[in-house]
């Protein structure tokens, strides 16, 4: 028999299904996301947690003595939360725990109107910018740039990512399919890619796993910038910060910027991705028919 945390089932009078705003830490470093979660009426309880960045990817556990337990492990990263239920509209005493040594606390209030900013909100261009001006190193060695003659008249998508990044191997997975459906009607995508670290081949090494592993087709260019906002913010002059990966940045036939969505909600949120899906591609179409 397949179980998580208790092979026990037992019934709960409570019921957790629902949105939730959940804030993650305190201080200057309180993160607010939304939590969705449905529960079985034997305490199973299914969802994740929506962030300006993405989502916590497929979460799966239980309600077990007033207590919420939930984890998921995808191959590369272990996530655990736990949560006391006060009652059926709080959750307090919340701990988070990734992989070996992260930690976090946090708290969750019922609200089914509890939503996230505006994902084109949050990054945008400095004023008197138009277009992004880079050029970068593919994983062969060969200088790219955004002004290359295969990226004229050509709506392009510029993918803001790292290796390391879990939402932005959700955005990867879509934007193969994405890139096969596109290109030949004149989309061309480029892959930014911030390492955590500066050393050029260990980049190139992670960054081809990737390419490898997701079967890549467009360029993927090695920045040789970390993740760090203030380095991102000096790789792309034009921006004016980069907070969060994936970061997407949509370029229309003239070269200009005319959308940056700040990160990526996968599989894991369900109608939320399906909806950002059409939603992209409809913005794609109507760029093409300009």
């Amino acid at each position: 028999t397949k179980w998580r945390f208790f092979a026990i089932q037992q019934k709960t009078g409570i019921n957790l299904s629902g949105r939730w705003t959940a804030i993650f830490g305190d201080g200057d470093n309180r993160d607010t996301t939304v939590a969705e979660f449905k529960q079985s009426e034997t305490g199973i309880v299914t969802g994740t947690f929506l962030t300006t960045t993405g989502d916590y990817r497929f979460l799966e556990g239980r309600v077990y003595n007033s207590t919420l337990y939930l984890s998921c492990f995808d191959g590369g990263h272990a996530y655990l939360f736990t949560g006391k239920i006060t009652d059926e509209n709080t959750i307090t005493e919340g701990k988070f725990y990734a992989g070996l040594s992260g930690t976090d606390t946090w708290a969750a209030v019922r609200n089914e109107n509890a939503k996230l900013p505006d994902a084109y909100s949050l990054t945008a261009l400095k004023p008197g910018y138009k277009k992004l001006d880079f050029t970068f190193t593919d994983l062969s060695g060969n200088k790219v740039s955004i002004n290359d003659n295969r990226f004229k008249n050509k709506v392009v998508i510029v993918q803001i990512l790292g290796s390391w990044c879990p939402n932005c191997m959700d955005e990867t997975a879509y934007m193969i399919n994405y890139y096969k459906k596109y290109q030949p009607k004149g989309v061309e995508v480029i892959g930014l890619a911030y390492e955590r670290t500066k050393d050029f081949a260990r980049s190139v090494k992670a960054v081809t796993q990737l390419k490898d592993h997701f079967g890549i087709t467009y360029p993927l260019l090695i920045t040789g910038y970390t993740p760090a906002q203030k380095e991102t913010a000096e790789s792309l002059p034009a921006l004016a910060k980069v907070v969060g990966f994936p970061t997407t940045i949509i370029i229309d036939k003239k070269g200009e910027v005319r959308k940056i969505h700040t990160g990526f909600s996968g599989p894991a949120t369900g109608s939320h991705y399906t909806e950002y899906i059409a939603e992209f591609e409809k913005l794609t179409d109507d760029l093409l028919a300009e």
